[in-house]
């Protein structure tokens, strides 16, 4: 295995306008919408990098009233205790859910949930801003792999992976990280380890990586957690994946069922680069 308090997005005058994302630059949003009236006070400046010499080049912030299927696909296998649908996932206020169920659905109890971009990325600064659930069952990941276009999780197309913050519900205060091998085979995980970090169910944290040819460094909260080097493996392109599945991962005996239905919730998803690094990034 690979591996909400959100500001809402600006109001806008004419309510039946077009939605920009809230960090695009007034000038860019003006164009956007075509005329449209809009506050300058109203559009906050673009996030800037957490690390230097890197700019902004790709991003989600979930503004919008349901997925955009322009930037993502969704998860859709059945793995471990849960089987993975397209109608789990929502977008509200701001915020991407992945929504939890006891239901039966693929041969096995449970529903989770998760989105995977079709834009890959080799090199870079990979953030997601997310809050776990609570209580023991659920396995939910920001992670990267080359993804097939099935909806599983079939390494078959992925040189590497990185999980970037993979928590096991049954524990809110510590994930792990790892830096994966998967092709040429045989596969191996390089670095893995579990860190300690504030109750993750409780309140969103930021969970970060930046990937270069030399190193993987995971950073939580904008600090600095755990680096593993990468110079012994080969490395190709990645799409980001946000997803949460009952698992029996991390010591789980089984799910607790008090808390469903509940949800895996994510901020967004934001990816920085060198300009250097541009041509490293491809479209579907």
């Amino acid at each position: 295995m690979n591996r909400e308090s959100v500001a809402s997005p600006a109001s806008m005058a004419d309510p039946s306008a077009p939605r920009c994302h809230r960090w695009l630059s007034l000038a860019r949003c003006s164009l956007l919408l075509a005329g449209a009236s809009l506050s300058a006070t109203a559009i906050a400046d673009p996030p800037k990098a957490p690390l230097a010499g890197y700019e902004l080049a790709w991003a989600e912030e979930f503004d919008g009233e349901v997925l955009d299927t322009g930037k993502w696909a969704y998860r859709t296998d059945s793995k471990h205790l849960s089987t993975q649908k397209p109608e789990n996932v929502s977008v509200r206020d701001g915020v991407l859910h992945l929504h939890l169920k006891k239901e039966a659905s693929g041969g096995k109890n449970y529903t989770g949930a998760g989105i995977i971009s079709l834009q890959a990325f080799k090199y870079g600064y990979f953030e997601a801003r997310m809050k776990m659930p609570a209580k023991a069952g659920w396995h939910t990941s920001f992670w990267l792999q080359k993804h097939d276009g099935s909806g599983t999780t079939d390494s078959q197309d992925a040189l590497q992976g990185l999980d970037v913050g993979q928590n096991d519900s049954i524990d809110s205060l510590t994930y792990t990280v790892t830096l994966n091998k998967y092709n040429p085979e045989p596969p191996a995980n390089f670095g893995y380890q579990r860190l300690a970090a504030p109750d993750l169910s409780a309140d969103f944290h930021v969970f970060g990586c930046e990937f270069t040819p030399e190193a993987a460094r995971f950073y939580l909260d904008g600090k600095l957690m755990h680096t593993v080097s990468a110079s012994a493996i080969q490395h190709g392109e990645q799409n980001l994946w946000v997803t949460s599945i009952a698992s029996h991962m991390g010591g789980t005996r089984q799910v607790d069922e008090s808390a469903l239905p509940q949800a895996a919730l994510c901020d967004y998803v934001r990816v920085f680069i060198k300009p250097t690094q541009a041509a490293s990034a491809t479209s579907p």
